[in-house]
């Protein structure tokens, strides 16, 4: 199975965290262009529930009554503004119009603004250190659908970016794989197992267990149910030291396979911040990608056609 991705992946953002004043109160961010020239790796959509509802810039504040995003859509619960209005129906239908905008484009994550009452996931106030009532409505949504969800603040942090952007390529990878054979099951599972198994150690282990009991004659089914299974793993963050300790064990694999040393990587007691350790994280993937080894890591990586053809003729 190929390991490199050369079509850009796309993703939903919050128009906020573009530079658009969409804000309740007419702010907003630029936090894809921060991203540099890696932003232009992917391919955006910014979208905006509360301003295609017609709410407005500048609006009133909104809040969920009596429950959460999912309980909105069971109609529990309420969505109403710091008059007390209800606008209700006006975002439920605009949420649904916003995922039928991603799902036509193509997209299988989205970048969300956290604390939100429309788009964040796990938290849906930005007051103190409250939570609110996680999920929002349109983050309850693209949980149900499997969306891979990425914090928007996240972008702006170098090493949380780089866990974020190496499982959003694996969860492309898997995605959009055609499996028509036990032993492209099992190819598919070895090329991500090592990630899965620094994410969630047991789930991982759980999914091995059901590939060493895989029946003979396996339905489209259960492995639809297998990959989701994968999928759900690699939607989880990773720790720091996780990451460290699983950056040290691929970087003596690529010593003893190709006999060379790469001077930024260094060992995993050593302390260091989060950009140094990006910046570790990042040569070994270049070391890895150009000696065409296996770098467990970070096994799929994004290359454009240009890039992958250069380093065929060289």
């Amino acid at each position: 199975m190929e390991r490199i991705i050369q079509e850009k992946v796309v993703l939903g953002v919050s128009a906020c965290n573009v530079g658009a004043p969409f804000r309740y109160n007419r702010k907003g961010w630029d936090r894809v262009k921060n991203m540099g020239r890696e932003r232009g790796d992917f391919e955006w959509h910014p979208v905006c529930p509360e301003v295609s509802a017609g709410l407005g810039i500048p609006r009133e504040p909104i809040k969920i009554a009596g429950g959460n995003g999912d309980d909105v859509w069971e109609g529990k619960a309420k969505i109403i503004n710091r008059k007390g209005e209800d606008v209700t129906e006006k975002l439920k239908k605009s949420c649904l119009a916003t995922l039928e905008i991603l799902r036509s484009a193509n997209a299988i994550g989205y970048v969300y603004m956290e604390g939100s009452p429309t788009c964040g996931v796990y938290r849906t106030t930005l007051k103190n250190k409250r939570l609110g009532h996680p999920p929002g409505v349109l983050g309850s949504l693209l949980l149900k659908e499997g969306f891979f969800l990425i914090p928007a603040v996240d972008l702006d942090s170098p090493l949380r970016w780089w866990d974020w952007r190496r499982r959003l390529h694996a969860f492309a990878w898997v995605h959009s794989q055609d499996i028509q054979s036990k032993q492209d099951l099992y190819n598919l599972w070895y090329t991500v197992k090592f990630l899965c198994q620094e994410i969630d150690d047991s789930a991982a282990r759980l999914v091995g267990k059901n590939l060493a009991i895989l029946p003979k004659g396996f339905s489209s089914e259960y492995v639809e149910n297998l990959k989701k299974e994968i999928l759900e793993i690699l939607r989880k963050p990773s720790t720091v030291n996780r990451i460290k300790e699983r950056l040290w064990k691929s970087y003596v694999y690529f010593k003893k396979s190709t006999n060379q040393e790469i001077e930024d990587v260094l060992s995993p007691e050593i302390q260091r911040n989060m950009t140094r350790i990006t910046k570790e994280l990042i040569a070994m993937e270049r070391h890895a990608f150009s000696h065409g080894t296996f770098f467990s890591s970070a096994p799929i990586l994004y290359r454009s056609e240009q890039r992958v053809n250069r380093m065929t003729e060289e």
